[in-house]
């Protein structure tokens, strides 16, 4: 074939491996809208079963209250109305007691008027007699209306209007959620969310963040307040995690509709310490260590991570949640190796912050210092690698002669910022933590 054949061959894959990767393309977005069209429908979907449910509770208990309100009206009524009755029951059977006793005497003083004149004296006289007994003169009181109740009901038609001003306000209907999920970033044993308000005409007061596994149907509170971001500690690494946040508006008592659930996991081991060391109590999670009150207090004691779990890149936190006298050997930090019998962090292939702030670099103090530590501090341990230095070794020049790492040390409001050279490259490292004293208790993470 000819130069201008191979030429045209050559440019005939080229737009051959040129229309793969734009078809290759165009397919991943028809994918992507499939994603969006199907958040748009099932989101809609759910949004009216939602509202649906939500209204025929609404009906259902609005119902039940406006029943129960006529229920209570009407036994008010029944009992006034048989309060009432019963006196004037009692009056009427008095007076109509009166009618018979005066019906029977005025038969009696007619018959005695027709009667013979022989027996017509002792008739009038007995009559008379009767007549006396009954006292016709006495009639009993009947009440006047005004004094009987009258009953009624006043109602406030100001209720419908209430009630269709709160209902005609009540529930509300959006497109996209107020606040949503920017980035999760992967920690050791866990994951770290972090959100932000995407309404600005939304003011939140506080946020809730959840999460579960994506094989799961239920989900768990993670943080709830006033902060834009939060680790959640404890996952399961290589496992994925569903995550979710909602809002809570300035003075509103109700949650914002949730945010698009975000799927991520963590493939960091979580940070244990290292168990079985004289002086030290475990929590169950192997996160927390106690210095405790042993036949070892008063003499420096490290105790180091079960295995190097530290990666540069990633920052590693320690939590002082217990303090017990101050001792200048106290620290924590990160070192290379556990090798030695060093009482304290404050040593060669180690960089950490002593409980009075100062900060050691290879077992020299540092003229920057931090705050002292105390119960509630956080300290925060930052590397990144600045340089591999090469090897002399001419036979191997892959080999690596050392490295330079820039640490990053941050505690309360200050931090400070040095390079740390080391003989060695390591890819992780161990942490650790000496407390001379009892009561001292570390969390990290």
């Amino acid at each position: 074939m000819s130069v201008d054949g191979d030429s045209l061959l050559q440019e005939v894959k080229e737009c051959i491996e040129a229309a793969q990767n734009y078809r290759s393309e165009l397919q991943q977005r028809l994918q992507g809208l499939s994603q969006a069209r199907k958040q748009v429908r099932g989101s809609s979907t759910h949004t009216r079963e939602v509202l649906r449910r939500h209204f025929q509770e609404l009906q259902t208990t609005l119902s039940r209250l406006l029943n129960e309100r006529l229920n209570a009206l009407l036994q008010e009524v029944d009992a006034i109305e048989q309060e009432s009755i019963s006196p004037l029951d009692d009056c009427q059977k008095l007076i109509e007691h009166g009618v018979k006793m005066a019906d029977e005497l005025l038969r009696e003083g007619e018959a005695a008027i027709r009667c013979g004149i022989s027996d017509q004296q002792d008739k009038l006289c007995s009559f008379a007699k009767k007549a006396l007994h009954i006292q016709l003169d006495s009639l009993p009181e009947v009440p006047a209306l005004v004094d009987v109740p009258c009953v009624s009901a006043q109602l406030d038609d100001s209720l419908v209007c209430v009630m269709q001003d709160r209902v005609g306000r009540h529930g509300s209907v959006s497109s996209h959620p107020p606040v949503q999920i920017d980035e999760l970033i992967e920690r050791a044993g866990g994951v770290l969310v972090r959100w932000s308000k995407v309404d600005e005409d939304f003011s939140p007061q506080e946020y809730r963040l959840q999460y579960r596994r994506s094989s799961s149907t239920h989900y768990e509170d993670g943080y709830i307040g006033s902060e834009c971001e939060y680790l959640l500690l404890h996952l399961d690494p290589h496992t994925d995690y569903m995550f979710q946040v909602c809002a809570r508006g300035e003075g509103r008592s109700e949650w914002s509709p949730w945010s698009v659930p975000v799927t991520g996991y963590t493939t960091l081991t979580p940070h244990e310490w290292r168990s079985g060391v004289d002086g030290y109590i475990l929590g169950s999670r192997k996160n927390v260590a106690l210095r405790s009150d042993s036949s070892s207090s008063g003499c420096g004691s490290v105790l180091y991570s079960a295995s190097p779990t530290y990666f540069c890149g990633q920052t590693l936190t320690y939590k002082i949640t217990g303090a017990g006298p101050v001792d200048k050997k106290d620290s924590v930090g990160v070192c290379v190796d556990t090798h030695g019998e060093s009482e304290t962090l404050q040593r060669d292939q180690a960089v950490c912050i002593s409980t009075n702030g100062a900060v050691f670099v290879n077992g020299k103090e540092m003229t920057n210092q931090l705050p002292a530590v105390s119960v509630g501090s956080t300290i925060t341990f930052d590397m990144e690698v600045v340089h591999i230095f090469p090897s002399n070794n001419n036979n191997n020049p892959s080999d690596a002669a050392g490295l330079k790492l820039r640490v990053t040390i941050g505690s309360g409001n200050r931090e400070v910022v040095f390079d740390w050279l080391l003989d060695q490259v390591v890819d992780c490292l161990y942490f650790g933590c000496s407390f001379s004293n009892p009561g001292w208790k570390v969390l990290v993470y």
